[in-house]
């Protein structure tokens, strides 16, 4: 075997419907070929929506060296000293723009403000519905986030911290609204189905250039490398694959993944990503 060491090479996951299993799991299998490899000298990482209160969870048996790209590139967190990085906030007119213009179409959104000691504080006023709801429930009682849900501090308020505004509802909804705040000025739009309920759409309102393509970018200097593989399976992974050398979707990707990728492997069930950058670094 070649050794995984090589500093030249580095390899991307999305998490949700791509590293992980239907279950929204790591598996034993993915977390000790990563976990393997990374203490070998390989450069793994990842690119998620999610934010560390939950990455940490997910990832608590999958040992990397790098930071984690969190919140849609809107930040990265350093696994190791449990710190953020290179942080990008919304200004306070785009987001208040936005949080207008979520309401206006009938979405509550979250409102995600970043405070002391790596906290981070979610606001949302307005009557949860049963995806919020579970939203909510299974992220309720993380040490790194807090929810404020109807307190009168969160409603009407802009933060200068807010570094992500966040909504879900019906994907027509949500799809109208990221095409009508696309063009916004200050803001980056992200919008695509939910991986476990392809009914539901999400839109992810971040700061202007915040993408999962240019945090990729940035660390691949960062870590000095010259060769970027890049794994997803939805539509806020496409602008990674377009700036990836090789871009690598799972076979349970969204069509639009697979036809901008180039190479198709197994699903997310089979440790497909795993097994494909073991195989990478030992050819």
């Amino acid at each position: 075997m070649n050794t995984p060491a090589n500093p030249r090479l580095l390899f991307i996951s999305d998490l949700d419907g791509t590293l992980l299993n239907d279950s929204a799991r790591v598996s034993t299998t993915t977390a000790r070929i990563i976990s393997d490899l990374s203490h070998e000298g390989a450069l793994i990482s990842f690119a998620t929506a999610r934010t560390p209160a939950t990455v940490d969870v997910l990832l608590a048996h999958t040992f990397t060296t790098i930071p984690a790209i969190v919140l849609t590139g809107a930040a990265m967190w350093n696994r190791m000293y449990r710190r953020y990085e290179h942080m990008h906030f919304i200004d306070t007119r785009s987001a208040s723009t936005a949080i207008c213009a979520c309401r206006a179409a009938g979405l509550n959104p979250f409102i995600y403000t970043l405070g002391k000691e790596n906290i981070l504080h979610v606001y949302h006023n307005g009557t949860l519905n049963n995806k919020e709801e579970k939203f909510v429930y299974d992220r309720r009682g993380l040490p790194l986030k807090k929810f404020h849900i109807d307190e009168p501090s969160g409603e009407g308020t802009v933060f200068e911290s807010t570094i992500l505004i966040l909504a879900m509802g019906n994907v027509d909804t949500v799809f109208m609204l990221a095409e009508m705040l696309e063009n916004t000025p200050g803001l980056s739009i992200s919008a695509y189905r939910d991986s476990y309920n392809h009914a539901t759409g999400l839109i992810e309102i971040l700061g202007e250039n915040v993408s999962k393509a240019s945090a990729v970018t940035q660390l691949k200097s960062i870590t000095g490398a010259n060769h970027l593989t890049v794994f997803g399976d939805n539509l806020n992974d496409l602008p990674m694959m377009a700036v990836a050398d090789i871009s690598v979707a799972t076979a349970n990707a969204v069509e639009q993944v697979k036809e901008a990728a180039d190479i198709v492997i197994g699903s997310n069930n089979d440790d497909s990503v795993a097994k494909f950058i073991r195989d990478s670094l030992s050819s």
